[in-house]
């Protein structure tokens, strides 16, 4: 799909647990208009894992928000979350019972791809690739 970079969808959050259902809107508008309605449910659960983390564990003072970005790509949409913490996402096993810890579980099972990278500037970006159609093996 060629002119992807201005078909993106930047935008800029606080910490406010809010945000979050903010950020799920922008997404599921994003994917119905790139036409890929059929992500929506794994994609929406994948940002809020992914935000909430960065809410949780990212340092947010003015000027370092945390930054979503949206992307369509061929045959489905790479979802970006921003922070300024250096502190690389971490897979683990939760605790039985515990009341959280599964989030990058879910992210690893419902993503085609995922991984994190440096940024410019402070901080990491935690990416993750979802495809509606799959492209070979």
């Amino acid at each position: 799909m060629s002119g992807t970079a201005d078909r993106a969808v930047v935008r800029r959050w606080s910490r406010h647990p809010r945000c979050v259902s903010l950020a799920r809107a922008e997404l599921r508008t994003a994917l119905a208009g790139w036409g890929f309605p059929e992500l929506e449910e794994a994609a929406v659960l994948v940002l809020s894992e992914l935000l909430t983390n960065a809410g949780q564990h990212a340092r947010v003072t003015p000027g370092r928000e945390i930054e979503t970005r949206f992307r369509p790509m061929r045959g489905g949409v790479r979802i970006e979350v921003h922070d300024a913490s250096d502190v690389p996402p971490e897979v683990r096993e939760p605790e039985p019972g515990a009341c959280g810890g599964r989030g990058l579980v879910l992210v690893e099972a419902l993503a085609d791809r995922w991984g994190y990278g440096a940024r410019c500037g402070p901080g990491k970006v935690v990416w993750a690739e979802l495809a509606a159609v799959k492209l070979g093996p």
